[in-house]
């Protein structure tokens, strides 16, 4: 503070010699002013004309420019002297009494700003924008919302999904990219501007973060083993004459009249993801997992390769990357979907995804699977959507952003739909048998086994196949940016000083330790691990650490203050629709989802392998684990607070200004 003082006093003593100068005589020294802490912080000019010109005198007297000293005044200058304006001398005939030697005092205001460094902030628009569709556009929109589409009644099931998504979905989109555009702040120091005592949510975010990234990447490991082995004439999954295939294999292509397919029988491309790629025969099952799959410790690190330099130097890299990895998958779709209307059996699919079951609609079960699709689908909680939009400008349409690419992601699902089903459709006409029983796999299997399959039967395979798995790495690449992304800029904006200037070597400490985390999903059992992540380490815990969030914002910042922040930033007030979905609709949204999962827990099953129950206490104590982190803050801060309790308990839920949005003025005095 040293050389911050000596900087301001030579600005305030050059500006005396100046006007001693246009006065033309020299004069005695005044008593020189202690400057304020802040005082090496930028002048401010043509501050002159705000606010009343009155004049007052004495202590804490009002300047000239509106605001009020922050110093009082010394004996000397309060003799009877009008305080002039900002860098302007005093009105001919005010010079008398002690003031006459300088005619009258010339008062500094001082802009308040933030000496940390300026945030950083998206290069265009677009990059945001794809960004954010890239995050909300994963793998779950290609495999995942075409099953459940079918098994709750087709087309009835657009109806809960749509409503789901209005009430639920999009408004907590909306409200995570508002909330991070107006505070610029990740999802740990976020919430010191919200409500201090549930920072332990930030925390907990970013535990979610690193679970994720333990299993959805070796999903990416998988796609590009495919990917690898696709480069040949004959894809490897469309013979059994393979040393991974079993005497229950059956070459089944169009031109193969002659064979019967049976509920025994395995397909090539079967045992090759079970076989060759997961090699899932070699382990037992969760309690004796094996050894390491080098070939996908080799796919993985590649993977975690491209997502270091990808996202090492901030959005400013990885904004230009999902110019490629969020649009390519689009073009890819779209080829996809052409191909798939021309094969035969296509319009069998086409009818079985969206042929209305209305009676299903009267099912919990509908419902609560629309709720956690559109949940699960558009991303909030996750701490992306606040990190992405705190790089926004401050005036950016965030409401526009949010209406944009949420429907642009349901609408992707709703495509997808017609991707995979084509081809089901295609497939049931070849075994001749029913859609229903073609499309009994879901998750990545109805991706590795059933797709893969059906583009080894199509002509020009091996095309199809490289941009097929080519999409299917980049729709992951772009969530595994988004979400490690979150985390990076939750720790870099709550330790600043440690981490800014050395964000490389963080995010290269943060992908080791993701790669290390996901070596058991690398080994022979590891799809074992996946699934049990899945189930267990992201749902349950990031739904309730939303719930949380929701209330928090809603009901102890206020709506009507985070209302006021949105009118602030894009100068108008969300409507009352909004409001009554943020106080209450949100979070009986969620809730409606936490009970119907305690109520009725998912019997998780993979392959021929049914889990014991001792995981079942395994995978939520995984979950606990990052959600303890919420209860936990809350005792650490309530006993490190200091004053009574109540003083405490006060001080914990209100929040503090953001330095960002709020200007201070210091005001002082220079002779």
């Amino acid at each position: 503070m040293e050389s911050k003082d000596t900087m301001m006093t030579s600005m305030l003593t050059k500006d005396k010699q100046e006007y001693e100068e246009e006065k033309g005589s020299k004069q005695p020294e005044a008593q020189e002013e202690e400057p304020h802490e802040n005082a090496n912080l930028p002048l401010v000019d043509g501050l002159a004309d705000r606010g009343p010109k009155s004049v007052t005198s004495g202590s804490g007297q009002q300047v000239s420019n509106g605001f009020t000293t922050s110093t009082p005044q010394s004996p000397r200058e309060a003799g009877g002297t009008a305080v002039g304006a900002v860098g302007m001398p005093p009105a001919s005939g005010g010079d008398t009494g002690a003031s006459a030697p300088f005619g009258g005092l010339r008062t500094l205001v001082v802009q308040q700003t933030s000496l940390d460094r300026p945030r950083e902030t998206w290069s265009k628009k677009m990059d945001f924008l794809l960004s954010v569709i890239g995050y909300a556009v994963d793998l779950g929109n290609v495999w995942r919302f075409p099953y459940i589409c079918y098994q709750n009644g087709g087309g009835a099931f657009l109806l809960p999904y749509l409503l789901m998504a209005v009430f639920g979905g999009v408004p907590l989109f909306y409200m995570e990219l508002a909330l991070g555009q107006f505070h610029r702040s990740g999802c740990i120091s976020i919430w010191k501007h919200i409500c201090p005592i549930f920072k332990g949510i930030g925390f907990a975010i970013c535990i979610i973060a690193l679970y994720i990234a333990f299993y959805y990447n070796t999903i990416m490991a998988w796609a590009l083993y495919y990917l690898l082995s696709s480069f040949r004439p004959t894809l490897p999954w469309t013979t059994c004459t393979n040393s991974w295939n079993t005497v229950n294999c059956y070459r089944y292509l169009s031109s193969d009249q002659n064979v019967t397919w049976s509920n025994l029988s395995t397909s090539p491309a079967e045992e090759f993801y079970t076989r060759q790629v997961l090699q899932v025969h070699l382990s037992s099952g969760l309690h004796q997992l094996g050894s390491v799959s080098w070939q996908l410790a080799l796919c993985l690190l590649f993977i975690f390769t491209i997502v270091y330099f990808s996202i090492w130097k901030g959005v400013k890299t990885s904004g230009k990357v999902v110019w490629v990895t969020a649009t390519f998958p689009y073009l890819v779709l779209l080829i996809l979907l052409i191909r798939g209307a021309t094969l035969p059996g296509a319009w069998r699919g086409v009818v079985f995804y969206l042929k209305p079951d209305w009676q299903k609609l009267l099912s919990t079960t509908v419902w609560i699977d629309a709720a956690a699709q559109i949940f699960f689908s558009l991303g909030p909680g996750f701490g992306v959507l606040l990190a992405f939009a705190s790089y926004n400008p401050f005036h950016n349409n965030c409401y526009k952003d949010a209406l944009v690419t949420s429907s642009v992601n349901c609408l992707t699902s709703f495509l997808s739909g017609f991707v995979i089903f084509t081809v089901l459709g295609y497939m049931a006409e070849m075994r001749q048998q029913n859609v229903d029983v073609v499309a009994k796999d879901a998750g990545p299997s109805l991706l590795f086994i059933i797709y893969a399959e059906a583009i080894a039967n199509m002509p020009a395979a091996t095309f199809f196949a490289i941009i097929f798995f080519l999409m299917i790495i980049m729709l992951g690449l772009d969530s595994t940016f988004a979400g490690l992304e979150g985390v990076i800029t939750a720790m870099l904006d709550e330790f600043p000083r440690l981490l800014a200037k050395r964000r490389e070597w963080f995010v290269f400490g943060l992908v080791c330790v993701c790669y290390l985390g996901a070596l058991s999903t690398l080994t022979y059992g590891g799809a074992f691990v996946v699934k049990l992540f899945e189930e267990y380490a992201t749902g349950p815990a990031v739904i309730t650490v939303v719930l949380l969030e929701v209330i928090a914002v809603s009901w102890f910042y206020g709506t009507s203050r985070f209302c006021n922040d949105i009118q602030v930033m894009l100068g108008f007030y969300p409507g009352c629709f909004w409001r009554v979905c943020w106080v209450a609709i949100c979070p009986c949204f969620l809730l409606f989802i936490i009970i119907s999962f305690l109520a009725f827990p998912p019997e998780v099953k993979l392959f021929n392998y049914t889990y014991p129950p001792w995981t079942t206490v395994l995978g939520y104590c995984i979950g606990v684990s990052s959600f303890i982190c919420v209860p936990s803050y809350m005792v650490y801060y309530l006993l490190n607070a200091k004053g009574t309790f109540k003083q405490r308990l006060l001080k914990s839920i209100t929040p503090e200004p953001s330095s960002e949005n709020h200007r201070d003025y210091i005001v002082t005095n220079a002779i």
